[in-house]
């Protein structure tokens, strides 16, 4: 009975959400992450998914149009109080068309895919925003999400401001004479625990920040193995407060998988927030702030405060 409820809730949906909806006159068109072109007219009810996309649409202007977000969104405050159509990864589709929206932005990686695949298909303009590690990703998802909103000015503004941060975050990288060694730590539960490798988010902040990915050698998020990070011989172990709130040095540096490395000697330990390492607006003064924590001897200063860093709008030149 609940399928035939869910099947009915996502046909009604789409067979007669079209109807309801205002035709507008300014209509258009944007490419999704996954080639589809996409026509987009009405932005007065937005499902957001994805930190990084909410925190754009958002800087964008378009707060207030937000219905929904995901469990990745938690920035800025506002959005903490609003309806949450779950984790980006386990999206039911009845959920998110049950809100009404008239433009869904997604990040790539949103699923699970049998339900992208519905999103795609119905009546409701649904983008898919690109992923990357880096400032061109950074600048290619504000330039997409900006054209899907009609916000094309405030985009461009917005993505020189970021570029000029990025350039100056890369001027501090040239400072490093010796880059340090790390290895980010994404969760320690009762096994080994769980590094991130080649491609994954810790990997590209690490090297925006200046700092030398021990694990490298692995792709993803894998767990540790103490043989392999005892050669390696990490520095300095990141890890992420969300995931290990209130693991401190002593706790982290008796895992077997860091007992023996200059981290663990030095005791070495650094917590960062979970937005280092969704690449979004924030990410230029991720890097920054990372660069200093871990080269406290370069005396790092901090980038220029940015209305999107504090929640507000970018303004419009």
């Amino acid at each position: 009975m609940r399928n035939f409820s869910s099947l009915f809730v996502v046909a009604f949906v789409l067979a007669y959400l079209p109807c309801a909806m205002a035709q507008p006159a300014d209509v258009r068109t944007v490419t999704s992450g996954d080639g589809r072109r996409v026509e987009i007219g009405d932005t007065s009810r937005i499902v957001s998914i994805g930190g990084a996309v909410t925190e754009i649409v958002f800087a964008l202007g378009h707060g207030k149009e937000v219905v929904a977000v995901d469990q990745t969104s938690t920035f800025p405050p506002a959005v903490r109080k609003m309806p949450n159509v779950g984790y980006m990864r386990a999206l039911a589709t009845e959920g998110v068309l049950s809100l009404a929206p008239t433009l869904i932005v997604a990040t790539e990686g949103s699923g699970p895919p049998d339900v992208i695949g519905i999103l795609s298909r119905a009546a409701v303009p649904f983008v898919i925003v690109p992923e990357g590690h880096d400032e061109a990703a950074v600048i290619r998802k504000v330039r997409l999400i900006a054209a899907a909103l009609g916000e094309v000015k405030r985009g461009e503004t917005m993505i020189r401001a970021l570029q000029d941060d990025f350039r100056a975050v890369k001027e501090q990288r040239e400072q490093i004479v010796r880059t340090r060694k790390g290895v980010f730590v994404l969760a320690v539960g009762s096994g080994s625990p769980t590094v991130g490798g080649a491609e994954t988010g810790a990997d590209g902040i690490f090297e925006m920040a200046g700092v030398e990915n021990a694990m490298k050698a692995i792709h993803g998020y894998k767990p540790a193995v103490a043989e392999s990070t005892l050669a390696a011989a990490p520095e300095v172990v990141v890890t992420m407060i969300e995931r290990n709130q209130g693991l401190d040095a002593d706790a982290m540096f008796s895992q077997t998988a860091f007992v023996g490395t200059p981290a663990a000697r030095d005791k070495r330990l650094v917590s960062i927030p979970s937005y280092y390492l969704s690449f979004g607006p924030r990410t230029a003064h991720a890097a920054n702030l990372l660069a200093a924590a871990i080269y406290p001897e370069l005396k790092i200063p901090p980038l220029p405060v940015r209305a999107w860093t504090t929640g507000a709008p970018a303004a419009t030149q």
